[in-house]
């Protein structure tokens, strides 16, 4: 959701979820690191991404972003099935969760918010 908005894509089973939000202009990076990360190689946490309906986390950041209330790492989520992802905004990292929501969390527009993807 970008605002009020949300966005379907189409993705081939299999593919990176960080990979499939680039081909589709979504990208899960902040400003700053959009040239400055890792590729994909699960090594910056910098693609953190919130999954509302997807797989479980089964990558070891995954495990403690989960834990802790912090994004997920998108390189590191194989898409296998319908989810609906949230792109977090961010200086670098995204922030942790509290009380069911991003704290100081804003969309593109300044306004509080995250962005949905549903895939």
């Amino acid at each position: 959701m970008d605002g009020d908005e949300s966005h379907t894509l189409r993705i081939v089973r299999g593919r990176s979820l960080r990979n499939a939000l680039l081909d589709a202009n979504r990208s899960p990076y902040a400003p700053a690191t959009k040239r400055l990360n890792c590729g994909g190689r699960g090594l910056c946490a910098t693609c953190g991404v919130r999954i509302h309906d997807g797989p479980a986390a089964d990558h070891w950041h995954d495990r403690l972003a989960e834990r802790f209330g912090y994004p997920r790492l998108s390189c590191q989520v194989v898409v296998e099935g319908p989810m609906t992802v949230e792109l977090v905004d961010k200086h670098v990292w995204g922030g942790r969760e509290r009380d069911g929501g991003d704290e100081g969390a804003r969309d593109d527009d300044g306004d509080e918010g995250g962005r949905r993807q549903e895939l």
